[in-house]
């Protein structure tokens, strides 16, 4: 079956870098377009990015641009996001998500496939 298993959170000062990774396995990767998401307590899960199956579309959320940045390796099956400047409020769970659509992804409707999650906090 399908598995999605982030990695790579933790705790980290604010101004900060961490990288996660989600590693998939039981689909054929190179197919699905890939989104990282996340929800903080008490609040809905939102979309931080998004990368489509080639790698060359990406979107992010407006509270991340140019400090987030999603990529993919399709020969490691991994999509990774790529997080500086992180402040306080980036802390939350981080899922990685995958779908046949890249819209589904962009809207963070009828995902096929979501991750466990990766707990990032960022201390002030």
């Amino acid at each position: 079956q399908v598995q999605l298993v982030e990695s790579g959170g933790g705790l980290v000062q604010a101004g900060g870098s961490l990288r996660l990774s989600c590693a998939a396995s039981g689909l054929t990767f190179s197919s699905y377009a890939m989104g990282w998401f996340r929800q903080a307590p008490g609040k809905e899960r939102e979309l931080v990015a998004a990368i489509s199956v080639g790698g060359g579309g990406t979107s992010y959320a407006d509270s991340v641009k140019g400090r987030f940045t999603i990529s993919r390796d399709n020969a490691k099956n991994t999509v990774y996001l790529q997080m500086i400047s992180l402040k306080p409020e980036d802390t939350a769970v981080y899922y990685c998500a995958a779908d046949l659509t890249t819209r589904n992804v962009r809207l963070g409707e009828d995902l096929e496939s979501w991750g466990q999650g990766t707990l990032v906090t960022v201390s002030s």
